[in-house]
């Protein structure tokens, strides 16, 4: 089903954005289930409306057992995205970005990234965000690309692995809650409807 190596991406290290503390990756699935989201940045207006999203699910995670943990590429904007309040998990920089090359997240180039970034999908976003009051900034590695890792307790497997392809992909707390097994109570953000230059909610 998946590719991932277990044993290799568990033994690099994060660090942890609070204490400053470095662990292994291992160690977040060491114990219970793990939710490992990954963002392009912490500033990017996309990610944050994302992040809010998958933190929807918080209070089912925690009665199930299962850790929220975001995972960013760099330092840079963790500060205004905690105090944001965008994300309810424990979160983590990737300084080397070693689980990001692991797990397939690209990177763009100078050439690709402009077109991926204004896209219709990356748009709609944008708007829902906006509308909710959730803004964004340019700041940081633009070209890091992210996604979402679920693994099981122990590292048993790997229960879902999923890879942006665009800007604009999450994985939905559809997809997300049925990987884990559990249900929860919890109504998805709509994205609002757009044709090239109009986005309505």
């Amino acid at each position: 089903m998946s590719s991932v190596n277990l044993t290799s991406l568990g033994a690099n290290q994060l660090k942890n954005a609070t204490s400053g503390e470095m662990v292994e990756v291992g160690s977040l699935w060491r114990e219970q289930t793990v939710i490992l989201f990954f963002l392009r940045r912490f500033g990017c207006q996309v990610c944050r409306w994302m992040a809010a999203e998958v933190s929807k699910l918080e209070k089912d995670l925690k009665a199930n057992g299962i850790a929220l943990i975001g995972i960013g590429p760099e330092e840079l904007g963790v500060k205004e995205f905690k105090d944001g309040g965008f994300f309810k998990g424990d979160i983590y920089i990737d300084e080397k970005k070693q689980c990001y090359k692991d797990l397939g997240f690209k990177r763009y180039n100078a050439v690709n990234v402009v077109p991926a970034a204004m896209g219709k999908k990356v748009r709609e976003i944008a708007s829902k965000a906006s509308a909710e009051g959730i803004q964004g900034n340019f700041s940081g590695d633009l070209l890091q690309s992210g996604g979402l890792l679920i693994v099981a307790k122990g590292g048993e497997k790997v229960l879902l692995h999923f890879v942006q392809k665009t800007p604009a992909d999450n994985a939905s707390l559809e997809d997300i809650t049925k990987a884990l097994g559990i249900s929860a109570n919890v109504q998805p953000g709509e994205k609002p409807q757009c044709n090239e230059d109009v986005c309505t909610r």
